[in-house]
């Protein structure tokens, strides 16, 4: 009899937790506004819109194609960083790989930017691998590329990306990941040590908030994809919010929040157990100072990879790649690369 009345008021007491949390207006958090780009941007002649559909949804994107293009060519598909948009600074590498002439695709994944789904901002891993799928799919039906010559490229939290669709598709020609996560446990006790346990504590909370209100029809619960030192969002990391500004100056669509139930989703497929699936080359461009990543993150999946991928460390910190000589360096290795593995395949036709 004790037992059950203990039992009892257990489940009430998680009973009061659950309701509190789904409904009070005191666990709104505080937003922390981006500054977005109000320029009008110059559209490139070689850029055309383009709509693929996934899963039911609509995908927009941007192709790029190189101007007189009388063969089939590469094609480089560019996967954005964590609830980035294609309009934040993907362009500057797309127009790089049509001077060289390759083509290349862009798209914002579904809950993001121009993308159909609904709730917005909501981070599904793998709902943006399905996204990737399709966005391959699509640039396979395209007569100006080559379906034997399709890239993946990949950025920050989508670096991994391009593993995880080449273990499931054998024709990816190459891999190419920047500052790319690689080993979430790593990565997570690092910026656990770093951000603190009431930190940590603060997002379950708030998860719990927005999976609750999902389940019973209520609008989402989201948080600040990245914020200040100390304050309540994903990533406060030294800087994180001052790159994300960087990163974000000329973006039109991108919004600085994203659904708080991201916290107990699933990492999705075992990344190394993926690795050992790719048979295709990778370059993968580390960071040295990155503070979003372990430094030692890309260990066991080179150890895996082996002579299958090429490693270009960088002593520089997880924005500088996006700009300068840093981009300049990135951009003019990953076009090598992408050009003796078309050239190989030529060769063996």
């Amino acid at each position: 009899m004790h037992l059950l009345i203990i039992i009892g008021i257990i489940v009430g007491l998680i009973l009061i937790y659950l309701i509190s949390i789904i409904f009070s207006p005191w666990m709104k958090v505080k937003e922390q506004p981006l500054f977005s780009g109000n320029k009008t941007q110059n559209v490139p002649s070689c850029r055309q819109d383009i709509i693929f559909e996934t899963g039911g949804l609509k995908l927009h994107g941007w192709l790029y194609l190189p101007e007189n293009t009388h063969k089939h060519v590469a094609c480089v598909v560019l996967a954005h960083g964590f609830c980035g948009t294609k309009d934040m600074l993907l362009e500057k590498y797309a127009l790089r790989f049509v001077e060289a002439g390759y083509a290349a695709l862009t798209f914002d994944y579904r809950h993001f930017g121009e993308s159909e789904g609904n709730p917005r901002q909501l981070y599904s891993l793998t709902g943006q691998l399905d996204d990737i799928k399709a966005a391959v799919k699509f640039a396979r039906l395209r007569d100006e590329i080559d379906a034997d010559k399709i890239f993946i490229w990949g950025t920050s939290a989508s670096g991994n990306y391009g593993i995880l669709t080449a273990a499931e598709d054998q024709k990816i020609a190459g891999i190419i990941g920047q500052s790319p996560s690689l080993d979430h446990q790593a990565d997570g006790k690092m910026i656990l040590k770093r951000d603190g346990m009431p930190w940590f504590l603060k997002l379950i909370v708030n998860a719990q908030r927005d999976k609750g209100r999902a389940r019973i029809g209520l609008s989402s619960h989201t948080l600040p994809v990245t914020g200040k030192p100390g304050t309540t969002a994903m990533l406060i990391g030294p800087g994180l919010y001052e790159g994300y500004q960087k990163i974000t100056a000329n973006s039109q669509t991108f919004k600085n929040e994203v659904c708080a139930r991201l916290m107990l989703e699933s990492h999705g497929p075992d990344l190394l157990k993926s690795a050992a699936k790719v048979n295709c080359p990778v370059l993968f461009h580390i960071c040295e100072n990155d503070n979003m990543t372990a430094p030692d993150s890309h260990y066991k999946i080179v150890e895996i990879l082996k002579e299958k991928v090429k490693i270009v460390f960088n002593p520089i910190g997880h924005f500088d790649i996006y700009f300068g000589e840093s981009f300049e360096k990135s951009i003019r290795e990953q076009i090598v690369f992408i050009k003796e593995i078309c050239d190989d395949k030529e060769r063996n036709r």
